[in-house]
């Protein structure tokens, strides 16, 4: 009897166990389903927050886009830079459960960190307009880089000296053609045969134009850099490939091209006289009329009644209206034209016929590297364009760069014809985030503004 109570006793004792060894398998079993499910359930959530976070970029990009249109539509003045740094319409806007804010990276003359604002293409060089001499102008550009990006564009297989074509490009690994067209992406520029890549990306390895943790760290990660707080992009921060404005005034009417209207047309013109009219188109038969800075020679122009042969004012080629030389008159005494009356009108008046001014630089936005690129502006009178425009405001028109000491007549004439004084190319930088997860996605995108419509000319995500 008692040895089959205690038989009974170690059959339970052992069922017990049994279970407890079960259970303990279940309790397993269980975590592990709840912790596979709370790994999803996050993955998920995750997921879901990326494509929220994506999704209040866009509204970034389409707030700012709203926002440029509506200037563009309203325009009375050529450059106001109302959207450069307005934290009120894009510093951490809330929308749903996150937030989005549209940044830049700030400028040397500017705070440190980013600016809550757009940029503009105008304020850079464009590689697909700029010509061989500009593009040496950039710092550290060497004469043959310069042709080699030349002849990457241009249609042709000659080479500019220093330059490479097709048969360069061949004996590369793997090897590859040149595009012989405008280049589509600033990014582009590292397929040009043997340009130099940290020359061109400076620390901005990601080309998203901002100072990241890893690019402001040394030598701790990728890439190194200087740890000075400040962004080096390189030249991809000096140039674009797509910038133009329509050749309309700041309001939009459509400008008096100088070499072709009639004496009707110019004093229609506010600050343009009838007899000032009739000088500029008399004097227009005598001498050519290039570009604005040319109005700076008009001249009363007198019967030359000794027939001894024309005289003409410095800088003026002395041609008639077929190209030949005019020795029946000359244009003698003052100007007619002073600059405080070429900075009144300038901005209704044209020298081309061309519907659009591509690759023109913003005199009101660009930096001292880009001005100093410019036929007739060097580094100390771009540097003085710069200061002179953070202490007295934004030029009105091209014109009112004659304000600036160190810019004298000469320098505007071999300038103007490459600059602007607005903007209507845009770049767009947009980061939407959620909180909680603090998921967050960043897209750019490149616009072309104006009062029909804005054009989306360049889009990434992932940055």
């Amino acid at each position: 009897m008692t040895m089959t109570k205690a038989k009974a006793i170690r059959t339970r004792a052992s069922i017990v166990v049994s279970l407890l060894w079960v259970l303990s398998i279940l309790a397993v079993v269980v975590v592990g389903s709840l912790y596979t499910v709370q790994m999803d359930v996050r993955v998920a959530k995750n997921f879901g927050d990326k494509i929220q976070a994506r999704y209040l970029a866009r509204a970034g990009i389409e707030k700012a886009k709203a926002l440029l249109y509506e200037e563009a539509v309203n325009r009375r003045r050529n450059h106001t830079g109302n959207l450069y740094d307005a934290p009120r319409y894009f510093k951490d806007v809330e929308l749903g459960r996150g937030k989005f804010r549209v940044i830049r990276q700030a400028g040397h003359n500017e705070a440190n960190g980013p600016a809550y604002g757009v940029s503009d293409e105008e304020s850079r060089l464009n590689v697909n307009q700029a010509s061989l001499e500009e593009l040496e102008r950039i710092p550290e550009m060497s004469a043959q880089t310069a042709a080699s990006i030349v002849d990457y564009r241009d249609r042709d297989q000659t080479v500019t000296p220093g330059g490479a074509e097709a048969d360069s490009y061949a004996k590369l690994q793997p090897p590859r053609l040149p595009r012989n067209g405008a280049f589509r992406t600033p990014r582009e520029l590292l397929m040009v045969y043997n340009i130099p890549r940290k020359r061109f990306l400076g620390e901005d390895h990601n080309q998203n134009g901002l100072l990241d943790s890893e690019e402001n760290d040394g030598h701790a990660s990728f890439p190194a850099d200087n740890q000075d707080g400040s962004l080096d992009a390189g030249w991809s921060g000096t140039i674009t490939v797509d910038s133009g404005i329509t050749n309309v005034t700041a309001s939009g009417q459509l400008r008096v091209n100088i070499k072709s209207a009639g004496e009707d047309e110019l004093a229609a013109i506010d600050g343009i006289s009838s007899d000032l009219a009739e000088a500029i188109v008399e004097y227009r038969g005598k001498e050519d009329l290039e570009n604005l800075g040319d109005l700076l020679e008009v001249r009363k122009v007198e019967e030359n009644r000794s027939g001894g042969g024309s005289s003409r004012p410095p800088g003026g080629r002395g041609r008639g209206p077929s190209g030949s030389q005019d020795q029946g008159s000359r244009a003698t005494g003052e100007s007619l034209v002073s600059e405080d009356l070429l900075m009144r009108v300038a901005d209704d008046l044209t020298a081309t016929d061309a519907g659009t001014r591509a690759g023109v630089v913003n005199i009101n936005t660009a930096s001292a590297t880009v001005l100093a690129c410019l036929p007739g502006i060097d580094q100390q009178q771009a540097e003085a364009v710069v200061s002179y425009r953070s202490s007295s405001g934004y030029f009105r028109n091209v014109a009112w760069l004659l304000k600036v000491p160190a810019i004298d007549e000469q320098s505007f004439k071999e300038a103007v014809s490459r600059i602007s004084a607005r903007s209507e190319t845009f770049r767009i930088l947009s980061e939407g985030k959620m909180g909680g997860s603090g998921a967050r996605e960043r897209i750019e995108v490149t616009v072309q503004v104006r009062s029909t419509g804005v054009k989306t000319l360049f889009y990434r995500e992932g940055l």
